[in-house]
């Protein structure tokens, strides 16, 4: 083979391996937030659990880089075993869902039978997931380093070929996220959606094996490819990693495991403050992190060009220095949102989805685009020109920034934003992607230049900092909630949740969410909620409330004589908050016979061996991100479970649409085997027993000096006004909502409403059946 034929032949197998790893990003992003989601239907969405699922997807990532770089040196097919581990990863997620429901039985049949310790759980957790999860994570990681150990990447400039690889791996995470984010899920549900990527995944990886086996039978020429990898040696910078010493080639590593560190702990406090100026839907978060790896592709696809003019560290150190600018300017940028958006609106229209846009690349786009463009740089520098051993070198490269990436997620959302809030975390993390800059400008200039540099880039740092680092709930309050007034605001590992003033009424907001007020209508309804299902049992002794929220129903339901109440709420600030509620919460949080427990409610039903009267949970839309597992089948499986002899569950049906109420009650349904509507439908009581009332028991309490209150408090002062909240029977509703699709854990249906088919019937009259109340009195 003649040298051009050689070289024209390395760049169409480089081509190949290029579209093989954009496919292979893809299935990798599809896989992450699977998993991510069908643990937290077993562990929980508490920050710990959430945290822990996390540090062992990127461990393994981190394993398997370190890994595949030890074993680049040892072989001498690494595109073969890049495929056959692609191939591998996607056999083991086809098997993922029954490796997670027996990591689940595991998990229920440990904290039934050991001990129920947070600490202990969290543990236990972690070493499941890190079970689960371990062997095609490490796979996953393994890829980058073996192909980089390659010849294919032995015959070109190397930063530009990583920066390639580089690029089309996160351009493909990109499709990964945006695809199940916005359609599979919605379209497929979870199983179906799994099946399909790792059949991808599998695909992939035959298509690199059997390329590897072709290649290794028409091979370039040792003497070509020599000539070859020289001539791209000579066309390299001088300032290359070649010309580095050992001891700056470890700042250059250092350098990137602070990257690690901040990138990651930079996307919790972007995600914390993004959720106060946007819409709660899963299809924001997509969007929010699919502006991330958009930002890094890019920076990726541009770096080879200008890899091919500047290089070298005062490259790289103008780049971090730039990263840390544009991180710490992010808050302000993000504050223009709402201008760019009236301005937008006023020439095309806009919705929600575009402010969500609009708001993630103001933000994010700028630094995380120079993350992309730094990555490559830092490659290069690391590895030099010695390629015979680049596999080992980006392994360890990879597996530094990596692992630094699992603490700064971790310490981003258990202490620094805790702690010092989002703006105070920010700026220091924005600092230490600075002092990196700044480093590597004293180990790349002289002295002289160098004091230069570093007096230049921390006037301009301070300048940034002072000018450009504003309160971003500022903009939220003029913008989003004009008029009203900050009473308090907390952040916790959780959420962020304040309490306004608007007029008369104080307002909590959860992450920027209307969550309860003390508006009339708004206490009325809360407050029914709570009291209709120990209207409805004959005598209630113990309730669990999934979700405080301002803490009306519960604290309605509180008065009750003799019930002691278990509320299970996800934040702790939330807790806090309710206490500014407590004239309309009836002070609940510091009622004797109220415990509260800061946990996730689901698993809190997963995992109880307590009965239960009453079960009902806070007023949680459909719609919102993560909503789905309090809106499926199997949660209200875990309920019904739940309930004492002659328990009663209230659920509160949303009346958007006939389409959703039909969806919702028909789920409800399937579930309980005696259903009952009150308040016009909006309120299901559902339990295994027949539901009756008797008449006589009902003019018992009303004459009650104890009950009077409870029940007057919601307008129920005489039999008429009770029997007025009667809707419907079993067998009414049953009749009305007919068969069709149900809500599921596989199948979170109005979670991902965007791929339901139109409701253009809006809400029909009659949708909600109408029975007299004669139909469910006791004999």
């Amino acid at each position: 083979m003649t040298e051009k034929g050689s070289h024209d032949s390395v760049r169409s197998r480089f081509a190949v391996v290029l579209v093989l790893f954009l496919v292979t990003g893809a299935c990798g992003l599809v896989y992450q937030q699977l998993w991510l989601r069908e643990l937290s239907l077993t562990f929980g969405v508490t920050v710990q659990a959430v945290s822990t699922v996390l540090a062992a997807f990127f461990g393994g990532l981190a394993l398997g880089g370190w890994w595949a770089g030890r074993l680049s040196r040892r072989t001498e097919r690494p595109i073969l075993w890049y495929g056959v581990f692609e191939v591998a990863s996607g056999a083991l997620a086809i098997v993922t869902p029954l490796l997670l429901s027996l990591a689940g039985a595991i998990y229920v049949w440990f904290a039934g039978s050991v001990t129920d310790s947070l600490g202990v759980l969290t543990m236990v957790r972690f070493v499941l997931t890190f079970g689960v999860l371990l062997v095609p994570a490490t796979l996953m990681g393994a890829s980058m380093p073996l192909i980089v150990s390659s010849s294919l990447l032995r015959s070109g400039p190397l930063g530009s070929r990583v920066s390639a690889l580089y690029a089309v791996n996160t351009g493909g995470a990109v499709i990964g996220t945006v695809a199940s984010g916005f359609w599979l899920i919605g379209w497929w549900g979870l199983e179906r959606t799994f099946l399909v990527a790792a059949l991808v995944n599998i695909a992939a990886g035959a298509v690199a094996v059997v390329a590897a086996r072709r290649w290794d039978r028409v091979a370039p020429s040792e003497t070509a490819m020599t000539r070859i990898a020289e001539t791209a040696t000579t066309l390299e910078p001088a300032t290359s990693g070649a010309s580095l010493s050992p001891a700056v080639q470890r700042l250059v590593l250092a350098t990137f495991a602070v990257s690690g560190f901040v990138t990651l702990a930079l996307e919790v406090v972007w995600f914390r403050e993004l959720v106060l100026f946007l819409e709660s839907s899963t299809y924001a978060f997509t969007v929010m992190l699919a502006t991330v790896l958009v930002g890094i592709t890019a920076g990726s696809a541009v770096a080879g060009p200008i890899l091919r003019r500047w290089s070298g560290l005062r490259m790289l150190a103008l780049v971090e220095v730039g990263t840390g600018l544009t991180a710490l300017a992010s808050f302000f940028l993000l504050s223009k949102t709402y201008g760019v958006i009236n301005r937008a609106d006023d020439v095309i229209g806009t919705g929600s989805l575009t402010l969500v846009i609009v708001a993630s690349a103001l933000a994010m786009l700028p630094a995380t685009f120079l993350m992309g463009l730094a990555f490559p740089l830092g490659v290069e520098l690391w590895v030099g020109t010695d390629r015979h051993d680049s596999g080992a070198r980006v392994g360890t490269f990879y597996a530094c920034n990596v692992a630094a990436g699992i603490a700064g997620s971790l310490l981003a959302g258990f202490v620094l934003v805790p702690v010092f809030g989002t703006r105070t975390s920010l700026v220091l993390l924005a600092l230490a992607v600075v002092a990196t800059g700044i480093a590597l400008a004293w180990a790349a200039l002289p002295r002289p230049r160098a004091l230069v540099w570093t007096g230049a880039t921390a006037a301009v740092t301070a300048l940034v900092g002072v000018t450009l680092v504003p309160d971003p709930y500022v903009s939220v309050m003029y913008h989003r909630f004009p008029g009203e007034q900050l009473v308090w605001m907390a952040d916790d590992a959780q959420t962020t949740v304040s309490i306004q003033r608007a007029g008369d009424a104080l307002v909590m907001y959860v992450d920027g969410q209307h969550q309860a007020n003390t508006s009339p209508e708004m206490v009325a309804y809360h407050r029914l909620l709570g009291t209709l299902p120990v209207a409805v049992h004959p005598d209630p002794r113990s309730a669990l409330v999934v979700g405080l929220g301002g803490g009306v129903s519960p604290g309605a339901m509180s008065r009750a004589p003799g019930i002691g109440i278990t509320v299970v709420e996800l934040s702790a600030e939330v807790v806090e908050g309710a206490r500014f509620l407590a004239d309309a919460n009836h002070d609940v949080v510091d009622r004797p016979n109220v415990e509260i427990r800061v946990d996730d409610g689901r698993n809190h039903l997963l995992l109880t061996d307590d009965r239960y009267d009453v079960i009902t949970a806070d007023v949680i839309p459909p719609t919102h991100a993560g909503a789905g597992k309090l809106w499926s089948v199997e949660y209200w499986e875990l309920a019904r479970d739940a309930l004492a002899p002659g328990g009663v569950m209230v659920q509160w049906a949303p009346q958007a649409n006939t389409r959703d109420y039909r969806m919702i009650v028909r789920s409800f349904l399937s579930v309980f085997p005696h259903v009952t509507a009150w308040a016009g439908g909006s309120m299901l009581v559902g339990s295994n027993e027949p539901i009756t009332i008797d008449p006589a028991a009902v003019q018992s309490r009303l004459a009650d000096p104890a009950w009077q209150p409870v029940l007057g408090d919601v307008g129920i002062v005489d039999w008429s006004a009770f029997a007025g909240m009667f809707t419907a029977d079993d067998a009414s509703l049953r009749a009305a909502i007919g068969d069709g699709p149900v809500l599921t854990d596989d199948r979170p249906r109005l979670e991902y409403y965007r791929t339901l088919p139109a409701d253009d019937e809006g809400w029909l009259v009659g949708t909600v059946p109408v029975a007299p109340i004669e139909t469910i009195l006791s004999s």
